[in-house]
């Protein structure tokens, strides 16, 4: 496995653990202030060296997800975080995730998921979940229809970058490769669903607009919403070429605000927002996006 601790496959490898540890943090299995298992368990059971978890631990650490100290292992200090004023039970008890958003979406026969998004990865780590759902017959979708909405990658987008050379292409091609790895993935996962004939119909649409996003935005099933700005920060990314001050955002840790539409209410204000930001995302997708 150490022989894939450089270049794109060791960056990929390094990724895709620290990936799989951010969805664990936000979906609520590595609740906040919980200690991660230990370097040793997580290398043998995602397939990896134990250096390629401590870098994944490194970047986690630099964005702020986990605090690690000498013997005592990475505690979690943050998780995702959505304020909703339709919260219901089962969702606040241990404060809400978009784990359970999802997974009541995909729990419907008719599943429609509009996003846009700088990045497709924490949309990948949640439909793996149910996907595996669907595998062990847990849920059974009739129909799923995904459209993502991504920046054009000929755009030069502010962020990320290097922060005192905005010339420098080393983490626009970092950003390029780590969307169309996940953007793979989760094609291949929904198409791979209607191949077994495990769904009827699975339309999946990637789309790109010259638009640099400011926020992360997730509509379920037309009554939905889930809206949050990006932030922006100052972070050390580590490169195969070596460590960066990188002017960046944080997907998974931005706060989201939750909206659901009121039946027989078109003055609501969820109603309203979720409405206007389908609007929204409509005439981006017909009129800017290729």
């Amino acid at each position: 496995m150490d022989a894939h601790q450089t270049g794109e496959g060791g960056g990929r490898e390094f990724q895709r653990v620290a990936d799989e540890l951010r969805a664990r943090m936000t979906d609520g299995t590595y609740p906040l202030r919980s200690f991660l298992p230990s370097q040793r368990d997580l290398a043998e059971e995602l397939g990896v060296s134990r250096d390629t978890v401590q870098r994944a631990l490194r970047e986690l650490a630099d964005e702020g997800w986990v605090e690690s100290r000498q013997g005592s292992g990475s505690r979690v200090v943050k998780t995702q975080r959505i304020q909703s004023s339709a919260a219901k039970a089962t969702r606040s008890r241990h404060g809400m995730t978009l784990g359970p958003l999802i997974s009541e979406a995909f729990e419907q026969d008719e599943v429609t998921l509009d996003v846009y998004t700088l990045t497709s990865e924490s949309l990948d780590a949640h439909i793996r979940l149910q996907v595996e759902r669907i595998r062990s017959g847990a849920i059974t979708p009739q129909h799923i229809a995904l459209r993502m909405l991504l920046p054009d990658v000929t755009l030069p987008l502010p962020y990320p970058r290097v922060k005192n050379d905005k010339n420098d292409p080393r983490l626009r091609e970092r950003l390029r490769t780590i969307t169309e790895l996940h953007t793979e993935s989760l094609e291949g996962l929904l198409r791979d669903l209607q191949t077994e004939g495990l769904v009827p119909f699975v339309d999946v649409q990637i789309r790109h607009a010259p638009l640099t996003p400011a926020f992360k935005l997730y509509l379920f099933n037309g009554v939905e919403a889930l809206h949050g700005p990006y932030e922006v920060i100052e972070r050390k990314i580590v490169l195969d070429s070596g460590e960066v001050t990188a002017l960046d955002v944080l997907g998974f840790g931005a706060t989201l605000t939750h909206h659901v539409k009121k039946d027989g209410d078109a003055n609501s204000p969820g109603t309203v927002f979720v409405d206007s930001m389908q609007k929204w995302f409509d005439s981006v997708w017909d009129l800017l996006s290729e």
